[in-house]
């Protein structure tokens, strides 16, 4: 049934083009993603990003009134959608599905290089499942929006051969950049790729393209500088953007040991294709594969560490060559894929399966598809009349978006910064550690009403000072006043 609804869908694999495949990667990530567009967050960055984006239509430049350790560009987008859509869940999930479909449409387009269509096809579908399952990666991170440029800027790097195209592709890596700072070192990786290219083959015109490549990026750069070069806050635009992310990388590394594991098994597998001769690593597509790949990894290694997320910048690259190798394994050792294989690739999205699960169930108990304690806790502090003024969100603090309230601090916008105090200079914070941070909110500005995560440590358990501090001053001066779902809200003891 699956086998015939796919040729259905695409037809022959010979006359497969670039519409159908459009089409079959549009339903595939809409089946995936759709049950998570009623959700009330999935990652706390994203909840971040939507109150940056939220700030910026309101009129503040990011860094000015909320702050987060990430490029302009990341909140221009949530700021985009926010001020066309209003305060919609949708809108911004839809626009995190379209991020995914481009992305997975040029991994095909780049795959087409080097493969056949219908191994094309297989890693394009490959890059919708690793960019929308597996942890926290159905809601719309950075990467999804990173990814969405650096791919199609990569084809072109490819593809074409023309001065303009070539200025382009370097104004899609420079919106990269200024949405993840990390990508500079693939970028910078492809450049220098070009330069060799360059003086190996005495081409003039590759020499024209490398410097109209790093213009387009520069040219990116620099304008997300103007707005506040005009607003004289220069300074602000290269300590948060620049400065704030070097000191976090050098003040939050991952021991060696941790993340040499990963590395291990990502160049065994570029070893054992290359030995095998799986894939051509003489192709010059693949070389510019390899070649983002590696600057990817340098990046990882130069952080210091690998969250979930952080392989969206990876996969759909490294996809590409995983699927030229399954293809010639497939076809060396199996005349027929097994029923089983089929079954289980039915198993992979059982995220979706639960999540849709989950709206069914919410809509049939609350008569509503919009379900988490992001609407739910919102919604009774509207109804009981709650004091909201300097509220704290220590979790779900996509209720402040949703109640149309601020973070009572710039350190509080994203609730791990509070302990983050390497990056406190960074945005003048004028309290200089995480407890000075939390002891002005609790005892000066004294928030009436406080929200946490029931049953969950407040901060990460390596913070134990922080921790320490907060749940001795809430057991002291706050009671729980009830709990909505798994979410407590807490209320302030009368005299204190």
């Amino acid at each position: 049934m699956l086998k015939n609804s796919i040729k259905f869908l695409v037809g022959n694999f010979k006359d497969l083009n670039n519409k159908k495949v459009i089409i079959t990667l549009s339903l595939v990530s809409l089946f995936l993603r759709l049950p998570f567009f009623f959700r009330d967050y999935i990652d706390r960055d994203e909840s971040t990003f939507i109150l940056l984006g939220q700030s910026w239509v309101d009129g503040f430049l990011p860094y000015l009134q909320l702050w987060d350790l990430k490029p302009p560009l990341t909140f221009a987008f949530f700021a985009a959608l926010i001020s066309i859509f209003g305060k919609s869940f949708i809108a911004l999930r839809i626009a995190g599905t379209v991020l995914v479909i481009v992305t997975a449409f040029f991994t095909y387009k780049i795959s087409t290089r080097i493969t056949s269509k219908k191994v094309a096809l297989g890693a394009a579908l490959g890059t919708v499942v690793l960019l929308s399952l597996f942890g926290s990666l159905q809601g719309v991170m950075s990467e999804h929006l990173s990814m969405a440029f650096f791919m199609p800027g990569l084809y072109l790097l490819m593809a074409k051969k023309s001065n303009g195209w070539f200025f382009i592709a370097g104004l899609l890596m420079g919106i990269v950049v200024m949405v993840k700072l990390n990508m500079a070192y693939p970028i910078l990786f492809l450049g220098l790729y070009l330069c060799y290219e360059a003086i190996k083959t005495k081409r003039t015109a590759l020499f024209w393209y490398t410097t109209l490549f790093g213009a387009g990026t520069i040219t990116v750069i620099l304008a997300t500088i103007l707005p506040y070069y005009l607003d004289g806050n220069s300074l602000v635009w290269w300590k948060s953007v620049i400065l704030a992310p070097l000191e976090y990388t050098s003040a939050r590394r991952y021991p060696l040991l941790k993340l040499a594991p990963f590395f291990l098994i990502i160049t065994a597998f570029l070893f054992f294709a290359w030995k095998k001769k799986y894939v051509n690593f003489k192709d010059r597509t693949v070389l510019f594969l390899i070649t983002a790949i590696v600057g990817v990894l340098v990046s990882f290694l130069k952080g210091g560490r690998i969250n979930g997320h952080y392989l969206i910048q990876l996969h759909p690259m490294l996809v590409i060559l995983v699927a030229i190798t399954l293809n010639v394994l497939l076809t060396k050792y199996l005349t027929k894929i097994p029923k089983s294989v089929l079954f289980i690739l039915l198993l992979v999205p059982v995220e979706s399966y639960l999540e849709y699960g989950n709206i069914v169930r919410n809509k049939l108990r609350h008569d509503t598809f919009f379900n988490g304690e992001g609407f739910t806790v919102p919604d009774y502090i509207n109804k009981n009349k709650l004091e909201t003024k300097n509220i704290l969100f220590l979790g779900y603090h996509i209720g402040y978006w949703n109640l149309g309230k601020l973070p009572p601090t710039m350190a509080s916008t994203h609730p791990s910064n509070l302990c983050r105090d390497e990056l406190f200079p960074f945005f003048n914070n004028p309290r200089k550690t995480s407890v000075e941070e939390l002891s002005y909110i609790m005892e000066e500005l004294r928030p009436k009403t406080v929200v946490l995560r029931k049953n969950k440590r407040i901060f990460d358990k390596k913070e134990l000072e922080q921790n320490a501090y907060i749940e001795a001053y809430l057991e002291k001066h706050y009671k729980l006043h009830t709990t909505v779902e798994n979410a407590e809200i807490l209320q302030r003891l009368e005299g204190f």
